[in-house]
């Protein structure tokens, strides 16, 4: 631990002091201007003193320190791209008030040892570390998904997030750079990353922010993990197991920032690269009968040689959903690319910010816009999987690498025919789109919700891991629970048997009444919830995970009421003497 700054110590002028710190335009204090930061992806919205966007990492310990010294309240955000709230406020009752701090001008990252290991800076994001590692052939922890909407690097470790690939579990390591807030109030900078940058903090930040490090500065320590993946090709291969394959509250993978949410302030982590598998096949399966899948999952975890590169499943009704409320999201990846979508999305944020003055009759207008354009252009999707929605309710997208292709195309040829179910290998072209609309799913309900709101009450999304030996894995719902929903949208990584479920919840029922139903059929079923997206403010935390937000953050003062915990100081339990 190198460096401390003492909290307690109450500026003058707070805001002052910020302003000094990164210039008068990166500290936003008007409602309007905060909004966008302020509210949630999905969910959760509350207050805040200041939103500050430092740009260095200099300005960075700069700015914790004067919030700790402060005593306010901080929560850390980069894309707030995020399903469950968590790297927002919620609600207005937080110790000191919020200073919420995006790190989206901290975008920097440098490839070591060849690009076999990255180290990111807290705004880099899957995109950009996508971008420099296709040259070398190599790719980062997930590459698709969250990446198309600037999800940052550190946000997926932050969350122990999962991502699509199955041989490679949650986004992990044990090499970072961190600051921690100590329970007499002071503000330390720990260097876990293994490369040596001196002892005095700002010079540390300074170095790793300009790669001002050598080979010879840089570690490998074996001991050190900087990834999940050499463990995890065994661990869901294990499918007679009554545990699940991963889900954010297991304790292999919390350690420091790896599952933090957002309790510790990140500087920098190192993370594991992937050779990019070239020779690949993508099947698309359709099937009336979910046993046939079951078997497929099966066959393919306990007998084949090779895994899946991904597996990405799609119930017809979340299909019909995407194609409709997810065109936009569709259409703007595939002809504008993924470096400008973030552009977009600014744009409906400021779209929306400038309705939100305008009264409650103008919200969503943002969405609402886009939808429309939607309209303008024809159906993008391939007639092959058109043909399939029409003729199968489960759809499964199976991407094999090399030998692994000859295993899968045996097994479906001899199990996958007939009446209840079919599949064809994917052009290039075809399994662009394939994956692209299963990505497209994920925002679909959010869509939905904006363009209907006369009808529509909330979303109840939920994102669970069923244990690795479950085969009964269709969800049953009572007639009651089933006449209160509009919607029921199922999608997910299949293999790892994670599952998104959002609940298109009717006008006038109680979302959160429905959820606790929901969450008890889930409990009965052996089910870990929520498997990646993390509880942020809408799932509770379990107690050990809570007593790891506990030790990482024992003053409560970085993201508190995170997982549904305490916001008080000292968690409620008095400060030490």
């Amino acid at each position: 631990m190198i460096g401390a700054v003492r909290a307690g110590i109450q500026s003058p002028d707070l805001i002052a002091t910020l302003r000094a710190i990164v210039g008068r335009r990166h500290v936003l204090t008007d409602a309007a201007a905060t909004r966008r930061y302020r509210t949630g992806y999905r969910t959760g919205s509350g207050a805040a003193l200041a939103v500050v966007r430092p740009g260095s990492l200099v300005e960075l310990w700069r700015v914790a320190s004067a919030c700790v010294a402060a005593d306010v309240s901080l929560i850390m955000q980069a894309s707030n791209t995020g399903l469950t709230g968590g790297s927002t406020p919620d609600g207005d009752d937080y110790p000191g008030g919020v200073v919420l701090v995006s790190t989206v001008r901290l975008d920097r990252l440098h490839l070591v040892d060849g690009g076999r290991q990255v180290v990111c800076l807290p705004g880099a994001t899957l995109f950009q570390l996508e971008r420099a590692l296709r040259p070398l052939g190599r790719e980062p922890h997930s590459v698709i998904g969250s990446s198309c909407i600037g999800a940052s690097v550190l946000g997926g470790v932050c969350n122990n997030s999962g991502g699509a690939l199955v041989q490679r579990g949650p986004a992990f390591t044990e090499l970072a750079l961190f600051a921690r807030v100590q329970p007499n109030g002071t503000l330390t900078l720990v260097n876990h990353l293994g490369i040596a940058l001196g002892d005095e903090p700002e010079t540390m930040l300074a170095r790793l922010e300009a790669g001002d490090f050598s080979p010879a500065d840089v570690a490998d320590d074996p001991g050190k993990r900087a990834s999940a993946a050499a463990s995890y090709a065994g661990h869901v291969r294990a499918i007679d197991a009554a545990t699940p394959a991963r889900f954010n509250a297991d304790p292999r993978y919390l350690h420091e920032a790896s599952g933090c949410a957002g309790k510790l302030i990140l500087f920098a982590v190192r993370l594991d690269t992937f050779p990019r598998d070239e020779d690949t096949t993508t099947f698309y399966i359709g099937t009336n009968d979910p046993a046939q899948l079951t078997a497929l999952r099966r066959a393919v975890l306990g007998t084949f040689r090779h895994l899946p590169v991904a597996g990405e499943y799609m119930h017809r009704t979340a299909f019909d959903i995407a194609a409709v409320y997810g065109k936009d999201t569709f259409l703007a990846v595939q002809h504008l690319g993924t470096d400008r979508l973030p552009k977009l999305f600014a744009a409906k944020a400021w779209i929306d910010s400038v309705a939100a003055r305008l009264g409650a009759r103008w919200a969503g207008l943002g969405d609402r816009l886009m939808q429309a354009a939607s309209h303008l252009f024809p159906n993008p999707l391939p007639a092959r999987m058109r043909d399939y929605r029409d003729r199968f309710e489960h759809h499964l997208i199976l991407k094999m690498a090399g030998g692994g292709a000859a295993e899968a195309r045996n097994w479906l040829t001899v199990h996958m025919a007939g009446e209840h179910g079919a599949f064809f290998e994917c052009t290039a072209d075809e399994a662009a789109k394939a994956f692209l609309h299963r990505f497209a799913v994920a925002g679909a309900a959010v869509r939905y919700r904006a363009v209907h709101r006369e009808c529509v009450e909330d979303i109840v999304a939920l994102d669970i891991a069923l244990p690795r030996n479950a085969e009964d894995w269709v969800e049953t719902l009572s007639t009651d629970i089933d006449a209160a929903i509009l919607h029921k949208i199922y999608y997910g990584h299949f293999f790892c048997h994670v599952f998104h479920q959002d609940y298109v919840v009717k006008k006038g029922v109680d979302p959160h009444a429905l959820e606790q139903r929901m969450l008890a059929l889930l409990d009965r079923r052996g089910a870990e919830y929520p498997a990646e997206h993390n509880v942020g403010h809408l799932y509770r935390a379990k107690p050990a995970l809570a007593d790891f937000y506990r030790a990482l953050d024992p003053r409560n003062q970085l993201n508190p009421g995170i997982g549904q915990t305490s916001k008080v100081r000292f968690w409620g339990e008095g400060q030490p003497h």
